[in-house]
């Protein structure tokens, strides 16, 4: 499995870089399309570079931003990664952005999973895609352990599966390594020695042990201590 590592001198220098190559990624696919897909993740880790992303100078109109994954709380919950994405992506010339929702008022995700991933189908293959990475090795919400991992790591997955993970204290939905690995364009944001050990361990690892090698096939992992 090939992939890209690139290694920054600070987190500061990644942030800047990252957020120009993305930018690039999708002003480049924006020739070609009418409209792209722009899936992120959640986490404390890209609020940086989505701060620097939501000034890029390109048509945001015609981009459509969704989650990677989602925790099954409302949009105003503290522990709603939507509310990271309208505090810090989706504002300044990203405000222009369209929104994909991967929630909707249901107590469960299996009650609204039809109709969220029948939003998405139109919108795939995602253009460009940035991925964060656990020290378990997990991505998105493809967690070692998840009730529905094998099924989500099958190349005739749905869209979206609702997910369930040892220590994750509510029920997620995640889109789908299919989904993920066919990003036009797929970059990795990951900070710290601990995450790029992670990193090193998944070599030669299953998908099923290591969900992160789903994805890394052909992707670009940016790394800072």
């Amino acid at each position: 499995m090939s992939y890209e590592f690139i290694e920054y001198a600070d987190r500061e220098m990644l942030v800047i870089n990252l957020a120009n190559q993305l930018a690039g990624d999708l002003e480049a696919a924006l020739l070609h399309e009418d409209r792209v897909a722009f899936a992120v993740p959640g986490g404390t880790s890209p609020g940086p570079v989505f701060d620097d992303l939501c000034a890029a100078d390109l048509d945001w109109s015609r981009v459509d931003v969704l989650l990677n994954d989602e925790r099954w709380v409302p949009e105003d919950h503290e522990r709603s990664n939507t509310r990271l994405l309208r505090e810090r992506l989706l504002v300044d010339r990203a405000a222009a952005a369209g929104y994909l929702p991967l929630y909707a008022p249901a107590e469960h995700p299996e009650e609204a999973l039809d109709d969220l991933a029948k939003a998405l189908e139109p919108e795939l293959p995602l253009a460009v895609l940035l991925l964060g990475m656990g020290s378990d090795m997990h991505t998105a919400s493809l967690f070692p352990g998840a009730d529905k991992l094998h099924q989500a790591l099958a190349s005739d997955a749905p869209i979206l599966l609702p997910m369930r993970a040892p220590g994750a204290p509510e029920p997620r939905i995640t889109l789908t390594a299919p989904v993920l690995n066919g990003a036009l364009s797929k970059h990795v944001l990951i900070f710290g020695a601990e995450k790029r050990k992670a990193l090193e361990a998944a070599k030669g690892l299953p998908a099923s042990e290591a969900p992160i090698n789903a994805v890394l096939s052909g992707a670009k992992v940016h790394w800072a201590e």
